[in-house]
């Protein structure tokens, strides 16, 4: 097939990467994709998605991914559709649940899906008020999109009072912060969980562990994601179970009533309190660096899952997961997540060891070509994927990979995957 993704980070290269990877050839495209996706496929670089969908038609694109949440929320697969186009991701109406934590929120308490007690709204009294009948910590979410990061764990009423205040104002979130979802803090260990939709059915893909914080022992403040591990050993069959009976079905049903229904990746953020899984939040793609670590561990052709889901065959689909572990690192620019670095040469010293080479591989994110060289540009740069028969062999990997990459400011947590292993 010739295979169009949308994005540009890690995420989309590691789709691209396990792709490249199938036994059946397939042309990749990338728009706009980064430095290195070039190692893959083609890099398009069309803003307009009209255009793009032209561009797809005139090029004989035969299925269509979108990587990021913001093509989604704005329409792409409305766009494509529209034009007679197989593309795999939810409707502008579907997305609302990541583009609007408001709509998410309601949407969870109208088909009563187990969360978090809350309230939405945009007066900041009444976000004052609640907060007072609350004890810390509490936590603050901005409504709109921000890229992962507009979450506030506050650990006073007064701090959450200020990052409400903060939010309405536009000072932290600018248009994101207009209305703010505040809600109690869920005390238990979080998931992601992810399952592949295509309006009615779905399948679920093992369990994993993304570890937000830009320092070791989860200190520091959130970041887009720096290091994720799966499957985890914190889920069983009953939680899985729950989450299906409780969550997927009812979710998938309920969007349907909307006349939204739900075709693409349904991210689901989970805690885990007390064995009952409770829902945090719905993104509509797949976490980023969860994807890293997934993609790899897929035994069924990850082409084929994604096209049975865009053309809703996924009831046809026996998905098969490889029976080993993936753990991710990231590794970042040196100001991250605080402010932009200098752009630095990347060198990845040749491997030479066997198992290291069969075992680990790169997905690029925040890198560009610069004169002919790969340059780390800022942001979260890359992410080493290590796979074992075991967790700890999987990290032993990722780090040992971690060795060979350098480029002026790297750094990286030292401790992924440290709930399962202690």
């Amino acid at each position: 097939m010739n295979i169009l993704i949308i994005g540009s980070g890690g995420r989309e290269y590691s789709i691209g990467l396990a792709i490249s990877k199938e036994e059946t050839k397939h042309t990749l495209y990338f728009s706009p994709g980064n430095g290195a996706t070039d190692r893959l496929g083609t890099n398009i670089d069309i803003k307009d998605y009209k255009q793009l969908a032209t561009w797809a038609k005139d090029n004989s694109i035969e299925l269509t991914i979108v990587g990021p949440e913001a093509p989604l929320v704005d329409g792409v697969v409305d766009i494509f559709k529209s034009e007679g186009l197989t593309i795999f991701g939810p409707s502008a109406a579907a997305a609302r649940l990541e583009g609007s934590k408001v709509y998410m929120k309601n949407i969870l308490k109208k088909y009563n899906v187990p969360t978090a007690a809350f309230i939405e709204t945009s007066n900041e009294k009444e976000a004052h008020d609640f907060i007072e009948t609350m004890t810390a910590p509490i936590v603050v979410k901005a409504d709109g999109l921000c890229a992962g990061k507009g979450v506030i764990i506050a650990q006073s009423q007064e701090e959450a009072k200020s990052a409400v205040t903060d939010m309405l104002s536009g000072a932290s979130f600018g248009d994101a912060g207009t209305s703010v979802v505040v809600e109690e803090y869920l005390d238990g260990y979080e998931l992601s969980v992810f399952a592949i939709c295509d309006g009615e059915n779905y399948k679920v893909l093992p369990a994993a562990q993304d570890h937000k914080r830009v320092g070791d022992g989860d200190t520091g403040p959130n970041t887009g994601g720096m290091g994720a591990y799966a499957p985890t050993p914190l889920v069983n069959d009953d939680i899985y179970k729950k989450i299906e009976e409780r969550v997927i079905k009812p979710t998938l049903k309920g969007m349907q009533q909307e006349n939204a229904p739900f075709e693409g990746v349904l991210f689901i953020g989970v805690m885990v309190v007390r064995g009952e899984p409770i829902i945090l939040e719905y993104n509509v793609r797949f976490g980023d660096p969860e994807c890293e670590i997934l993609m790899p561990l897929l035994e069924t052709p990850v082409s084929e899952l994604f096209y049975k889901g865009a053309t809703k065959q996924l009831d046809k689909l026996d998905i098969k997961i490889k029976k080993e572990f993936g753990v991710g690192v990231v590794m970042a620019s040196g100001n991250y997540p605080y402010g932009s670095s200098t752009p630095a040469e990347i060198i990845v010293d040749e491997i030479v060891d066997a198992d290291l080479l069969k075992n680990s591989h790169i997905s690029y994110a925040g890198v560009e070509k610069i004169d002919g060289k790969l340059m780390a540009t800022g942001g979260r740069v890359l992410v080493c994927v290590g796979f074992g028969s075991s967790i700890k062999e999987a990290r032993d990997r990722a780090y040992a990979l971690c060795g060979q990459v350098h480029f002026a400011g790297k750094k990286c947590r030292s401790d992924i995957a440290y709930q399962a292993l202690r």
